[in-house]
């Protein structure tokens, strides 16, 4: 796995963390650099962490399943992306809380941090550097969690379902490549 695939893995995870985000915009009056500090330091800590816990997960158990690696790392990209495709899809209402304290936050942090997890077991399986993968993906988060603060603030609720979509075709094509590459079809 290049640079380049990481870096878009780390967009993608990024979505969900960016779809909250404009959310939390959406639900107060003003945002300034304290709401996007906060989303972003959440969201981003919880996206770097969650890969290195799936690493340290799949790093033990990659002897009893090396030879299907390639299938799990699809498998898992693939239902992660089709889960997002379908909330980009599913035209929840999603509860616009104007709380950014710890109790709001650390849910939030945690439900869009889990595909993280998964795609960190597939980083064992494909021996990605994970030390510069998690850091490029939290710092991604960060960003796009502290955009998406303003981007709710401004617009609204109009490029969630956007971010989402974006975000779950992204990984079901990295998944492909990753599936494509280990069967040397490309």
């Amino acid at each position: 796995m290049n640079f380049i695939d990481i870096f878009l893995i780390a967009i993608a995870l990024s979505m969900d963390a960016f779809a909250v985000s404009i959310c939390k915009g959406l639900s107060v009056q003003k945002a300034g650099a304290k709401h996007m500090l906060t989303a972003g330091l959440y969201f981003g800590a919880f996206q770097a962490l969650m890969p290195l816990v799936g690493f340290l997960l799949g790093f033990k158990l990659e002897r009893f399943i090396v030879s299907i690696d390639h299938w799990i790392a699809f498998v898992l990209l693939a239902i992660i992306g089709g889960n997002m495709i379908k909330e980009a899809f599913g035209g929840e209402d999603d509860e616009h809380d104007a709380s950014f304290s710890f109790k709001a936050m650390l849910p939030l942090a945690v439900a869009t941090s889990i595909d993280a997890l998964a795609v960190g077991i597939s980083f064992a399986f494909l021996g990605v550097d994970i030390v510069t993968a998690a850091l490029l993906i939290g710092v991604t988060t960060f960003l796009l969690s502290a955009v998406g603060v303003l981007v709710g603030n401004a617009f609204g609720a109009k490029y969630k379902s956007k971010a989402e979509l974006a975000g779950g075709v992204v990984l079901i094509l990295i998944g492909l490549k990753i599936l494509l590459e280990h069967l040397g079809v490309i």
